[in-house]
């Protein structure tokens, strides 16, 4: 028997793409982009391409397991073996027992991206903490900064719709390696420039899409809000700003204007390591090229002073005026234009009837480490963790795994595979891929919304994360009805929030057609939609690029560049004179996919990518073993010196740190500082040293 599923990728993607996977006698034996989809169009990314190989990968976890060696261990041994309902009834044990001795709060779930499905990454995993009064997650690693910078100044997450790029005839990819990780935009950028646009990579590593760039400008990282407000001083100064569309259109531009004198080509120069002549040719060329789209991504906003960033980014597109054209604009996410009633699928009022009687405290997830061995009254005495790999991808490496190891620290993990976090988790779950259960699935790149099909039963005993959490919560004794809710009411509650965007559209829809575009014009017309041409989604009906609000957070209302603590500090930076970029790999997405064989031949891993400059003055050549330290630690890599990053700078990619020299990877050296807005990692503000290291070297432990 042979049957064609239709399902959407719920991995950590703004492409949300829509994949149609081939059954035959109930085995899944091919994966392809679905060609009707107007935004996948027949193709997947590398990644999801070798899809089977994960679903079917002898190192699946099937099978619930208990510890029996020593946390922080991996390998044959360290699990045995046991029944769901073992698992279950020591969990619940566990739980009921420390919420008893230190109260609710003591539990602490941990959970981000791993699998961004509507249902899955966010529905009944709330109810049940809510129910249970556990600590709420601060879920901000990486996007939070970013997204509270364009609510700050938009009202919403929302931009250019990919399919407008076409439309461009200057595109500007901010920190935004669309060829690594958004490869759906890339055709629509490729048939602009067969129209003669031309493309602009802003980013301090030459990252594939820069080196197809028809001009790359390597940005000194963090830096990214002195040149913004440097190319608005441009715009203002010669004219090239839409005076008209201000006037009408934003609020504070006389509050910018004051600003824009200390930014001017010279010294942003000096900060950018950017020459004078391109800043003015950039600030030029953007303005006076019409439309103009700026695709911008998260990587700006991953350093101390990354909500300025973005929101001095965002605020280019309102003085030029190109929100009015098509393909004009600006694209970050567009995930605000799915208003799904997360409120129907959280159940925040739960938290009411937990034995605190009240909401509980907030914990942010970038500081796990502190939370582990610092945080009191009461101390976290139970994790939980799904949806992500905490070893391998916070801050603060040794404080994180520091806080793992202890023996009073009940772990949970539900996964897919034996990680970094599984290595300290006192049980383990096996959970579900997508192919295995059905959900529902927006995008954070275009705008449309898909039912992903369930295609296959379950491996071995694996449990979605809603049925995980849906029997805990019921074997915990809570017998609130939503803990009943099948998948289909619940997605029939999330679509049923109200809004124009969502108005004819409903599950029944959705299993029938997997291409339905939100309402973007009110009509279903499926015009190019442009969001901002009249006006903005904030109080005011204007773009706010002054905002009272952000001077209670200590920020500039407007924006200005600060430099991160570290660079601030005369002795660290000459200690350490050396600024980190903690790359993502191209071919993983974050900790996922890193042990499957057929991606890590797709990667170079455990290199540090240097400037010939920087390795000569310390004695480096092509291929040597090198030592990359500073206060929080070391780790031992082989040198690249091949110019993909400027002087100054140097690059390693994440990866687990168990496959990793020593068990450690870069995040060793990156520190749980937050950023300006959001509380978000600063993963990229981050000063190292780099020596020449022999053979025989190895790590110590500090």
């Amino acid at each position: 028997m042979k049957r064609l599923v239709h399902a959407a990728c719920p991995h950590d993607c703004p492409d949300g793409c829509a994949v149609l996977i081939t059954i035959e006698d109930g085995r899944a034996t091919k994966i392809q982009g679905d060609p009707e989809h107007p935004i996948t169009r027949g193709f997947l990314c590398g990644k999801v391409a070798k899809y089977l190989d994960r679903v079917y990968s002898p190192d699946r976890v099937l099978y619930p397991m208990r510890r029996v060696s020593a946390k922080g261990t991996h390998g044959d041994g360290v699990f045995q073996r046991i029944s769901w309902d073992d698992a279950f009834n020591e969990i619940v044990a566990r739980l009921k027992k420390i919420s008893t001795e230190f109260g609710p709060e003591a539990v602490l779930p941990y959970s981000y991206g791993g699998n961004i499905g509507v249902l899955n990454n966010g529905s009944m995993d709330m109810r049940f903490f809510h129910r249970l009064g556990a600590s709420q997650l601060h879920r901000s690693i990486c996007s939070q900064a970013g997204g509270d910078a364009i609510i700050s100044i938009y009202g919403r997450k929302i931009g250019t719709e990919p399919e407008q790029f076409r439309h461009a005839k200057y595109i500007v990819a901010w920190g935004a390696n669309i060829h690594g990780n958004n490869i759906h935009l890339w055709p629509f950028i490729e048939e602009a420039r067969r129209n003669g646009a031309k493309l602009v990579v802003i980013d301090p590593y030459r990252t594939r899409t820069a080196r197809v760039a028809d001009w790359h400008i390597a940005i000194n990282p963090g830096t990214d809000v002195a040149l913004a407000m440097g190319l608005m001083h441009i715009m203002v100064r010669q004219g090239w700003h839409d005076a008209d569309y201000i006037s009408r259109y934003a609020e504070g531009f006389d509050e910018l204007q004051k600003r824009l004198p200390e930014y001017t080509p010279e010294r942003v120069a000096q900060w950018t390591g950017i020459a004078k002549d391109d800043i003015e040719r950039l600030a030029r060329e953007y303005a006076t090229t019409r439309p103009a789209a700026i695709r911008l991504n998260y990587g700006i906003q991953r350093s101390q002073n990354g909500g300025a960033a973005v929101r001095a980014v965002c605020m280019l597109p309102v003085i030029s005026g190109s929100w009015k054209e098509i393909g004009g604009g600006l694209q970050l996410s567009t995930s605000g234009g799915f208003q799904l009633d997360r409120t129907a699928l959280e159940r925040r009022d739960l938290m009411l009837k937990s034995p605190l009687g009240r909401p509980s405290r907030t914990v942010n997830m970038v500081q796990l480490g502190r939370a582990l061995t610092e945080l009191d009254h009461p101390p976290v005495k139970a994790l939980v963790v799904y949806n992500c790999n905490p070893a391998a991808i916070c801050p603060e490496q040794q404080l994180v795994t520091r806080g793992l190891r202890r023996e009073d620290l009940f772990t949970v993990v539900h996964e897919q595979f034996l990680t970094d976090t599984t290595d300290y988790a006192d049980i383990v779950l096996p959970a579900t891929t997508f192919f295995e259960h059905k959900d529902l699935v927006q995008a954070y790149g275009h705008y449309y919304l898909q039912v992903s099909h369930q295609a296959m039963e379950p491996l071995g005993e694996c449990k979605s994360n809603v049925d995980f959490f849906r029997e805990l919560a019921l074997r915990m004794g809570f017998d609130d009805e939503c803990f009943r809710q099948p998948v289909d009411a619940m997605i029939d509650a999330a679509l049923a929030s109200g809004v124009p965007q969502l108005a004819g559209i409903n599950r029944e829809r959705l299993e029938r057609d997997p291409s339905v575009r939100l309402n973007l014009n009110g009509d279903g017309n499926g015009e190019p939609w442009l969001p901002f041409a009249k006006g903005f989604p904030t109080p005011t009906g204007k773009a706010r690029l002054y905002d009272g609000e952000l001077i209670a957070l200590g920020m500039d209302p407007v924006a200005s560049f600060v430099p991160p603590e570290e660079s601030r500090h005369q002795s660290a930076a000459k200690q350490y004179p050396l600024e980190l970029l903690a790359r993502k790999a191209d071919n993983f997405l974050n900790s996922t996919f890193v042990n499957h064989p057929g991606h890590q031949k797709m990667e170079q891993p455990h290199k540090l990518e240097m400037a010939q400059s920087d390795a000569q003055r310390r004695g480096i050549a092509d291929g040597d073993r090198v030592r990359i330290f500073n206060q929080r630690g070391e780790i031992f890599l082989q040198a690249r010196v091949d110019g993909s990053v400027p002087a100054g700078v140097v690059g390693a990619k994440l990866g687990w740190a168990k496959l990793s020299e020593g068990g450690r990877n870069i995040n060793l050296l990156t520190s749980d500082r937050l950023t300006d807005l959001g509380g978000g990692a600063t993963f990229y503000s981050t000063l190292v040293e780099v020596e020449r290291a022999d053979a025989t070297s190895t790590v110590t432990e500090g």
